[in-house]
């Protein structure tokens, strides 16, 4: 049993290790009160849906309902660690507000139907739509939550069986860079790296990744490192005092929106210093006297004065990582939903080939995702990517999708590059997309603008369908809400950010007539007789097991090869990593040994874009400058960010992530433990500028933007001067009043995305903020409770 606070301790306890030791096994296990070991009828097979770090776990099942969880011992992910939204977070399914019955909207109020009534609806809208305009009609907005085994229903129906290219995922918001950057170095998809490689680097880089917050396990192997004889050295760059910074060797944080101009000075520093690898560069990659000259102006002095860091920190981060003996580096949001997005983490990209660090244990590459099943839906083509990571602009791939679903290759749209979820928003505005599935996500917390998003998602002539567990403020506003069944109430498997595969057992039936995801897009096929060239159903398959088995024939010879994968191999030990094949029985660790990349011209998934404008380049551009496949150099001018701030708004606006949220809070504020820790929205700021701006610890203050405000009580921290943070995840449906308080961080985001991986931009808005109220009566709950902590042991 767990036996410290995973509250207040949401790393648990430590056990330490050296590099090239197995990291020790610790198993986690939380029961609902009064529940023992003795009294679980059954432990089911399945690992976290809260985060992307794929924490395999068992779910303790009594009298057909979930009463717990413990860490599963043999995998290769957590050794038997959970974080505090596994141990905490299953609570969440037995809400008593989880959809239970389909609704429709009837005069302007959503009412209960049947599924017969609730499907009609959407059926006869989707035919009217499809007879009167055709397919692009149709938009689907997807999850990073959802199974393989229902993206690839989802990608099928919607770019085979209907033939719209308006096809994206909230994974747009968290992981597109992640896609996008290592397509543009590597020609395609697919961690290079692997969480082992944390037992073996002597330094570890953290580029925006607030890996202790977001991902609490993968902490917990790099606190026990920290803890072993030979402690690597740790680079974290982040504007905020996060527990990262604390821990690091050496903390950089830059002005928000500069993340280009630190990496082109780190990147300079270590070329200057002759910190290279030639052979390997010379061997392996193309694009490195480009790189070199368009570096030769990024000084330390001249990065210094644009970033605010001092040139000396910059020189000594560049000397940790250009000296470093095996180098791991994961980049995460700060880079992902910043100005010059995908630019900056191919910088990061490009470190690594600069230093031939990658494919050899600790030399590992992480462009990691923010949910837990986000690589799936790059994968299974539900993103705006093609499935199999094949590419848009190759006719035999999208030939290949033909033959495997027996398709005529012009009813799958390649006629341009697919619609990215900010591009679908925008067709909906314009009323060219009237009708729009939302499934397992919540747009109406989560998308930049929120007032824009509103009246987007309201407009009387758009046809909404929100299919998710519960009624967020999202589904409030749709026309037909269909109850899914979540984590634990259907079967299927997902992939982490470290390419491992789990399988997720069915452990309880879903409340009512919730029903799997899979299962209402196959009805929904079925209903509108979707049918092959051959007339045969399409899909085909009728079940999760059947489905995974027509996706392991669509991965077959792709970068993300699962056809060494069965159900029955997933069940009873670890994870695996893909590619999994006969040749590779027991998965992957790492991609890229012996530097063979999936770059060839013919093989790859993308042929790039230019990293300032998002062009794309052309298939012949990239045959010529890359004919052998290698990896490639790509290096970016640093540019200001659009946005920035004025007298009226002097501070620089970030959004992030606390411990003990995911998302919008749909699961994890029903989870009492996790709600009583994060109760209530806050803003974070200096002590100089709360002492220029006559604001205390704990004050109700007001932060806006030109777009809207909200108001939160003040966190005093050591974030950069001149920069406020807002976490994004509280929205309004638990509103005490029922009123909607201004409180979404979203309010005040900008419409603005990267322009080459589409990803919307949440840390460079342009802010003020003004005292409103002075402190509540309990002034601590601004603070969480792993910092009380803290704080309370240093005294």
């Amino acid at each position: 049993m767990t036996t410290v606070n995973r509250i207040t301790e949401p790393w648990g306890e430590r056990t330490p290790f050296s590099r090239g030791e197995r990291w020790p096994v610790r198993v986690d296990t939380h029961l609902a009160d009064g529940v023992s070991d003795a009294d679980v009828d059954a432990w089911v097979q399945s690992a976290s849906l809260l985060h992307s770090n794929g924490d395999a776990m068992d779910i303790a099942v009594k009298d057909g309902s979930i009463v717990g969880v413990r860490g599963r011992a043999d995998d290769r992910v957590n050794h038997g660690r959970l974080g505090p939204k596994d141990l905490y977070g299953w609570q969440a399914n037995a809400s008593r507000d989880r959809l239970t019955t389909p609704l429709i909207r009837v005069d302007g109020e959503l009412v209960e139907t049947d599924w017969d009534t609730a499907m009609k609806r959407i059926v006869d809208r989707s035919r009217a739509l499809l007879d009167e305009q055709g397919p692009s009609a149709l938009g689907f907005y997807t999850s990073g939550q959802l199974f393989l085994e229902e993206y690839y229903t989802l990608g099928v129906i919607a770019h085979g069986a209907i033939g719209t290219n308006h096809v994206d995922g909230n994974t747009r918001l968290c992981t597109a860079t992640a896609a996008e950057a290592l397509k543009e170095s590597f020609g395609c998809d697919g961690q290079p790296g692997s969480y082992t490689d944390v037992d073996h680097a002597d330094v570890i880089a953290l580029f925006g990744h607030n890996v202790a917050e977001t991902q609490t396990v993968l902490w917990s192997r790099i606190l026990d490192r920290l803890a072993g004889e030979d402690p690597p050295r740790i680079l974290c760059v982040d504007p905020r005092p996060t527990p990262v910074a604390r821990a690091a060797t050496i903390h950089l944080a830059p002005l928000p929106g500069t993340n280009v101009a630190l990496m082109n000075g780190l990147l300079h520093h270590v070329i200057a210093s002759g910190w290279i690898d030639k052979d390997y560069i010379d061997a392996h990659t193309v694009g490195f006297d480009e790189l070199s000259s368009r570096l030769a102006d990024y000084t330390p002095e001249r990065v210094a004065d644009i970033c605010g860091v001092s040139a000396d920190d910059i020189r000594r981060a560049a000397e940790l990582v250009g000296t470093a003996d095996r180098l791991l580096s994961t980049v995460l949001q700060g880079f992902y939903q910043s100005h010059q997005a995908t630019a900056a983490a191919v910088q990061v990209n490009n470190l690594h080939l600069l230093r031939g660090m990658l494919g050899k244990p600790g030399c590992g590459l992480l462009q990691m995702n923010g949910q837990p099943t986000a690589e799936n839906t790059r994968e299974c083509g539900a993103d705006g990517d093609l499935a199999g990571f094949r590419n848009w602009s190759n006719d035999t791939h999208v030939q290949q999708l033909s033959q495997l679903w027996n398709l005529e290759m012009h009813s799958i749209p390649h006629y341009s590059p697919p619609t990215h979820a900010m591009q679908i928003f925008r067709y909906v505005e314009q009323g060219s997309i009237r009708m729009l599935w939302v499934s397992a996500t919540n747009p109406a917390v989560s998308l930049p603008e929120l007032s824009r998003i509103r009246s987007i998602l309201s407009q009387q002539r758009l046809f909404l369908v929100v299919q998710d567990i519960f009624l967020t403020e999202t589904a409030e506003l749709a026309d037909v809400v269909l109850p899914a069944a979540t984590w634990g109430e259907k079967l299927g498997t997902f992939t982490n950010a470290d390419r491992t595969v789990h399988l997720s057992d069915k452990a309880v039936e879903p409340p009512g007539h919730a029903r799997a995801d899979l299962d209402i897009f196959l009805d929904y096929a079925r209903r509108m007789d979707f049918r092959d060239k051959d007339d045969n159903p399409l899909p085909p398959w009728q079940d999760a097991e059947s489905a995974f088995e027509a996706w392991k024939k669509a991965s077959a010879g792709r970068p993300c090869d699962y056809t060494g994968l069965t159900y029955a191999q997933l069940r009873g030990g670890s994870g695996i990593q893909w590619p999994c094949t006969a040749d590779r029985p027991n998965g992957t660790e790492r991609l890229y040994e012996n530097g063979q990349f999936f770059a060839s011209p013919d093989y790859c998934e993308s042929y790039g874009k230019d990293l300032v404008t998002g062009t794309p380049v052309e298939p012949t551009e990239y045959r010529a400058m890359n004919p052998d496949g290698r990896a490639i150099f790509k290096a970016a001018e640093y540019l200001p960010p659009h946005e920035r701030p004025s007298a009226e708004y002097p501070f620089a606006l970030i959004t992030g992530r606390t411990l003990y949220h995911f998302h919008t809070r749909t699961k994890t504020a029903r989870a009492p433990e996790l709600q009583a820790a994060a109760p209530q929205v806050w803003v974070e700021m200096s002590a100089g500028d709360a002492h220029e701006h006559q604001i205390s610890e704990g004050d109700l203050a007001r932060v806006r933007s030109p777009r809207g405000h909200i108001d939160a009580r003040v966190r005093i921290t050591d974030i950069r001067p001149g920069v406020l943070f807002v976490p994004f995840h509280y929205g309004y449906w638990d509103s005490h009043d029922g009123g909607r308080h201004e409180r979404a961080a979203n309010e005040m985001t900008i419409t603005d995305w990267d322009p080459a991986s589409k990803q919307p931009i949440f840390k460079t808005s342009a802010a003020d903020i003004d005292r409103v109220a002075g402190s509540s009566d309990d002034t601590t709950a601004t603070r969480p409770p792993f910092e009380k902590s803290r704080n309370e042991a240093r005294s």
